[in-house]
């Protein structure tokens, strides 16, 4: 595992602009990122966009649309009750009548004044972008897209794998050397697109959920269906979790880093072979100052 840890933009250059938004991933790109994170779920209409997750509340103005009144409901959502306006309840074009607002408005307070500003992007327009500005910079920019909920909108008959694995093949991403990594939580979801294509793909485990798949018998189980793990950073400190996963043949890659310079080495120290960072220029500085083993100290 000799190249070099991807930087991965966490659904855009989150830290600046809000995320899941064009703008985000285009600055997250102009920051140097190897790859963008687009989380996926899918409109009424079968529509694949970007957003965090299938409640469109915290996301977007929709409780500001007096025409959406009737649309506020209550529905289980991985087991838990949620009252809200839901992504699969609007048609794509009546989503693009939204406008994105910061999510996580006490973490980043300096993305409110975005609220607004920007439309939810289609994945055919996050694909778009990351193609023309991968021809204007001349240098290859990588997607990871992350099927959420997929079990959730399977059972409403708008399953998220098939519109996937169709949206990269349109847009050239096909085999297992394109740039691109399919993550979830979900190994069904993962297996249902390996059933569909070659590309690379990456299994999540959170700090409070499947920890039995990094364990060392877990990450080899992991490794008949999946080419990586994409670990909650405090299941890398202090344990073997990135030595296990390279013993079983994957790769690891990180999340979610928001704070400086040193955070970031930490984990290139573990030997990680991916970080997914909210702020692509301070882990990149990072990742610079690791290749050269010199030593910065800056703080977002």
């Amino acid at each position: 595992m000799t190249r070099q840890p991807i930087v991965i933009a966490h659904r855009g250059a989150s830290g600046y602009r809000p995320e899941h938004t064009l703008a985000a991933y285009r600055l997250g790109i102009a920051l140097g990122a190897d790859y963008v994170e687009p989380d996926l779920v899918s409109t009424k209409d079968g529509v694949l966009v970007a957003r965090h997750e299938a409640d469109l509340t915290h996301t977007t103005d929709v409780a500001e649309h007096p025409e959406w009144v009737d649309r506020l409901t209550t529905k289980e959502l991985d087991g838990v009750p949620v009252t809200g306006w839901f992504v699969e309840d609007f048609t794509v074009a009546e989503l693009k009548t939204l406008r994105v607002v910061e999510r996580l408005r006490e973490l980043r307070p300096q993305n409110c004044r975005y609220d607004g500003l920007y439309e939810v992007p289609t994945f055919d327009e996050v694909l778009g972008l990351v193609a023309a500005e991968s021809e204007r910079l001349g240098r290859p920019i990588g997607v990871y897209p992350e099927t959420k909920h997929p079990a959730y909108f399977a059972a409403l008959g708008l399953g998220l794998e098939e519109p996937l694995v169709d949206a990269l093949s349109r847009h050239g991403y096909v085999g297992p050397d394109a740039p691109v990594f399919v993550q979830s939580f979900e190994p069904e979801s993962l297996q249902r697109v390996r059933s569909r294509t070659a590309l690379p793909l990456v299994q999540l485990v959170s700090a409070t959920g499947r920890v039995d798949l990094v364990t060392s018998t877990g990450l080899r189980r992991v490794a008949t269906w999946a080419d990586a793990v994409g670990v909650d950073k405090a299941l890398v400190r202090g344990s073997s979790v990135v030595d296990d996963a390279h013993a079983a043949g994957l790769l690891v890659h990180v999340w979610t880093l928001r704070g400086g310079v040193e955070e970031a080495l930490t984990y290139l120290d573990a030997g990680v072979d991916g970080l997914f960072t909210d702020y692509p220029d301070t882990t990149i500085a990072a990742r610079q100052a690791h290749t050269s083993g010199m030593r910065i100290h800056a703080a977002t």
